[in-house]
């Protein structure tokens, strides 16, 4: 008998694609009532745009939940290898806010 208090294992497969992974320096974040967004961008120096690499979509639930374990790894991280320096000005991730009434982009 599975004792209810045990944490679920679960399986996770990486194919290689994925694991390549995708460089990004400028986030976008917008949301609704029911999902955030978050647009990974890869902006090159001199140029005006910025190309979305990847693009997650995410319930409010697990967007929060992906904020508490970012904060929690980012800790670890800073005490073994101390404090990460945060950019400032144009190198500074863009933040941006949609109501609900608001066209989200596709």
């Amino acid at each position: 008998m599975k004792n209810e208090n045990e944490p679920r294992r679960i399986e996770i497969n990486l194919n290689e694609k994925v694991a390549e992974g995708k460089y990004s320096n400028l986030q976008m974040v917008t949301h609704g009532s029911g999902e955030f967004i978050l647009d990974f961008c890869q902006l090159l120096p001199g140029l005006p745009k910025a190309n979305v690499v990847s693009r997650l979509i995410l319930s409010p639930q697990h967007a929060k939940a992906l904020m508490k374990t970012l904060a929690a790894n980012i800790s670890r991280y800073e005490e073994h290898f101390g404090p990460i320096r945060e950019s400032s000005g144009s190198e500074q991730h863009q933040l941006r806010f949609h109501p609900e009434d608001e066209k989200i982009p596709n």
